[in-house]
């Protein structure tokens, strides 16, 4: 078994224990509460955990070889404290990443997620069939906006157990202010992008290129990959010159993480995305390769391209002809190649670090699975 396997199978186990735990506190509150844990538990039993596995490498990049239990060397209590922590903080991250999930969901009206339908759309259904008064959708939508809190205080949770396991204040006052600074970027970086979807208009053609950017770095590519590796570090006390390095390592592989899920998000099989193909085309989604697509059509093309785009009725040729438009305009080319340059200043920044030189293979790996995935 690898380390990142290892890894994962721990959080997986967190997760499940996390949940299990909490159902009965929710359910003393009222029976009628058990989706919400029915609900997270489904939710979070899918993903990649990559959060997971950066905040793991994050922090390997900076400690000792001998502070990872049945590495082959003997641990003390206060390495074995530090581990536990780290998996309380991976498993916080997974937490915060299913809440951005499900609000991100009931923002875009999206019916899918990971293969299910989405946490709003399970709330609807769970009001249509048992005959409530109202509205299912509203019903949905409120529902989920509380389930994601949940989950949101959940994560905050978590973080202060990992936390609570250290015996270095600044360790754990430093992670405090990164997790604290990641929840921040990525709940305005969401913001962006609604304001993209609403403004594009009225903005300057030359800036929606840059705008769309924005939004990838701070909905995205910060808190995918540059604030877990930067939390796994400041767990074990990092310091500047160390967190620096995964900084530079961090953001640009973020914004081709990002880049590649704008390309699935259009051109992706429905069945290794779990969600429609296209569904980025029926949400509007303002993205760079939206962007560059634009910038390559004749005025009366761009006008048929933006009364489509964002069409939640779009059928499966509309879908087709749209796709035809990225593709033959070369932006889905360029999206690419922007990937590869981006995965390539990552790669440079981490093979001129200080870091771990068993950290820096296992990012490198790491790079290349979530730039060259299909899912």
């Amino acid at each position: 078994m690898t380390q990142s396997t290892h890894l994962t199978s721990l959080v997986d186990s967190n997760i499940a224990s996390f949940v299990a735990d909490r159902a009965p506190i929710l359910v003393a509150i009222a029976p009628d509460l058990a989706p919400f844990a029915e609900f997270s538990r489904d939710l979070l039993r899918g993903g990649k955990r990559f959060r997971a596995q950066f905040c793991y490498w994050g922090w390997r990049a900076v400690s000792d070889a001998d502070l990872v239990p049945d590495s082959g060397v003997e641990s003390g209590p206060k390495a074995k404290a530090e581990f536990g922590a780290l998996v309380e903080l991976c498993t916080a991250l997974e937490f915060f990443h299913a809440a951005a999930l499900v609000h991100d969901d009931i923002i875009d009206n999206s019916d899918t997620r990971r293969g299910m339908p989405a946490a709003h759309r399970r709330f609807e259904a769970l009001h249509a069939n048992s005959s409530f008064t109202g509205n299912a959708s509203d019903y949905g939508r409120a529902s989920a906006i509380l389930m994601g809190d949940l989950l949101l205080a959940f994560s905050d949770e978590l973080v202060g157990q990992a936390l609570e396991m250290l015996s270095d204040p600044r360790a754990s006052r430093a992670a405090r202010l990164e997790f604290n600074r990641m929840r921040t970027e990525v709940t305005l970086g969401q913001y962006l992008d609604i304001l993209e979807e609403g403004a594009w208009p009225v903005v300057a053609e030359n800036e929606l290129l840059a705008r769309a950017e924005r939004v990838i770095v701070y909905k995205s590519a910060k808190y995918s990959v540059e604030a877990p590796l930067v939390l796994g570090a400041r767990l074990h006390g990092a310091g500047d010159e160390h967190v620096a390095a995964l900084r530079a390592f961090g953001l640009p592989l973020g914004i081709a993480f990002q880049l590649r899920d704008d390309l699935l998000g259009v051109f992706g099989d429905a069945e290794r995305t779990g969600k429609p193909s296209g569904d980025d085309l029926r949400e509007g989604k303002r993205t760079v390769l939206v962007a560059l697509t634009r910038e390559t059509l004749s005025p009366g093309s761009r006008r048929l391209f933006d009364e489509l785009l964002g069409d939640p009725e779009l059928d499966a040729e509309q879908i087709s002809m749209l796709q035809a438009t990225i593709s033959n305009s070369g932006a889905a080319d360029r999206v690419e190649a922007l990937i590869s340059q981006h995965a390539e200043n990552a790669l440079h920044a981490l093979a001129a670090s200080k870091l771990g030189e068993e950290s820096k293979i296992e990012l490198a790996n790491l790079a290349t699975l979530i730039t060259q995935r299909d899912a």
